[in-house]
């Protein structure tokens, strides 16, 4: 790891894409505090913050390990860049969840199915879908399904979930990945659509 640390960030990009995943954890070690302190800055909440984050090396992982990170300038400007395309996405979605119109006659604010008390059709259906995720899950290599586990129904961050089973986050951050990646093949292969 020591002899990493003096390599260029296009060296450990390419290291990286080779399999080595030491190489990336070098390259988090070289950028996370930047990349964390800028996402704060702006969006002002340490726990969305942390969110945006893991997604932002998430998002850097997979791009490099599908062949897609092309060597266009430097590996700090594009992992900011990410860090930003994330936290204006967090806005959007934010304010689409927070705007409702009501400028229009067809809608009657007192008469919305969403807002209504949960019929019993919803539940079963509900029901079903939880069930049909259990039994994916349970599908799951036992590393996938322990980050899994960790992240969703802990609510634990990528760096908790690294020192609970004593691997590196990029590891925690790929077990993840391959964790949602098996769990949509699983469902695609068993016809299981999980939403209502």
């Amino acid at each position: 790891m020591q002899k990493l640390s003096k390599l260029a960030d296009d060296q450990l990009v390419a290291a990286y894409a080779k399999g080595n995943n030491e190489a990336f954890d070098a390259l988090l070690n070289r950028h996370k505090d930047r990349v964390f302190s800028y996402i704060l800055h702006i969006v002002k909440d340490r726990d969305q913050a942390e969110d945006i984050f893991q997604e932002t090396f998430v998002k850097a992982i997979m791009t490099i390990k599908q062949g897609r990170y092309t060597d266009s300038g430097k590996f700090s400007a594009w992992i900011s860049r990410i860090a930003h395309n994330l936290i204006i996405d967090f806005y959007r979605q934010e304010k689409a969840e927070n705007t409702v119109s009501t400028d229009s006659d067809e809608t009657d604010m007192l008469n919305r199915r969403d807002l209504a008390e949960e019929n019993v059709e919803d539940r079963l259906v509900s029901e079903q879908i939880q069930e049909d995720v259990r039994r994916i899950i349970e599908a799951l290599p036992e590393s996938q399904r322990e980050v899994l586990m960790m992240r969703y129904y802990r609510d634990m961050s990528f760096k908790e979930i690294a020192e609970a089973t004593n691997v590196s986050i990029n590891t925690a951050l790929g077990r993840m990945r391959y964790a949602i990646l098996n769990m949509r093949r699983i469902a695609q292969e068993n016809n299981i659509v999980l939403t209502l």
